[in-house]
């Protein structure tokens, strides 16, 4: 385990808890981002990556429970997993709208469950060292990616281009209450890999690959919905567009996702001390969609 140990916030750790979330697509069009179709596309590769992303979460933080020595860590691992748990189902439930106007992600998203499920899933490993390795770097993979989701879930409660622009409110209304649960428990993953492992190496190495594959998957998913929009004579999808896309406000800027890598990387790096827990709950009781819906 690492021997520099980074300094948290004491005072941004709250319950973590699932909530019961409702959401009506039928007034939902398909560019819910109005004139926006590249960026109203990027943000929809989400309903493609998290379902799957997400249950494997699930899956290997059941797997490392028993590893857990710290009674807090464990109640903060249990109320992530229910979190998330949540998460991958109304992310799923997009899914069918799309398909109703015209875009149907099967062909993507089995691509998808074959990375989570054959590639990242369990191996057949003899007990010992070898199948310990592999769930150790499981967890600094997915510390590593929710680092990137609450970057991404700060991003969207503070884009107010998004409401200027008339963005659907029920669409921006799921994705600022699952952002805000990843700004609520963006300390977890990070936390979980501290105590179960820590090393630096891992940390960086973990760190290079989900980077990378979380580029691809998107640009990859981007590109999909693009060249299948039925209403899109030549849809594409480039880095230029996202540039551009980016300094208009309707989504993250690159320089920004640029910056917020060597604050993951610093040795004096956590995660409380990026975003505002206030902020978070604050939207989360608000939220129509986590408070019976609309």
């Amino acid at each position: 385990m690492s021997n520099t140990q980074p300094r948290p916030v004491a005072t941004e750790r709250i319950p973590l808890k699932a909530r019961k979330v409702a959401f009506e697509w039928s007034d939902t069009p398909l560019h819910w981002v109005p004139g926006e179709p590249f960026a109203t596309h990027t943000m929809n590769v989400l309903h493609l990556l998290l379902p799957a992303g997400e249950r494997w979460f699930v899956h290997v933080y059941k797997q490392v429970l028993p590893y857990i020595k710290d009674d807090r860590l464990r109640e903060d691992v249990i109320g992530f997993i229910g979190q998330e748990a949540v998460h991958s189902q109304a992310h799923d439930d997009v899914l069918p709208h799309l398909r109703e106007l015209g875009l149907d992600p099967e062909p993507y998203t089995a691509q998808v469950d074959w990375l989570f499920e054959k590639l990242l899933g369990d191996r057949t490993l003899p007990p010992g060292k070898a199948r310990k390795w592999w769930l150790m770097e499981r967890v600094a993979l997915i510390a590593a990616i929710e680092h990137y989701t609450a970057f991404l879930g700060d991003w969207i409660l503070n884009a107010e281009e998004l409401d200027r622009r008339g963005a659907d409110p029920v669409m921006l209304d799921m994705l600022r209450w699952h952002g805000a649960e990843e700004v609520e428990h963006r300390s977890v993953a990070f936390e979980l890999f501290m105590h179960v492992d820590g090393s630096y190496r891992r940390r960086v190495r973990t760190w290079a690959i989900a980077f990378s594959t979380l580029v691809f998957l998107w640009q990859r998913g981007a590109r999909f919905f693009m060249e299948n929009d039925p209403t899109l004579r030549d849809g594409r999808a480039s880095v230029g567009q996202f540039y551009r896309a980016g300094r208009r406000g309707v989504l993250p800027s690159t320089p920004a996702m640029l910056r917020s890598i060597p604050r993951y990387l610093s040795h004096a790096y956590h995660p409380s001390q990026e975003g505002s827990t206030a902020q978070a709950v604050a939207y989360l009781a608000s939220s129509p969609g986590a408070n019976g819906g609309r």
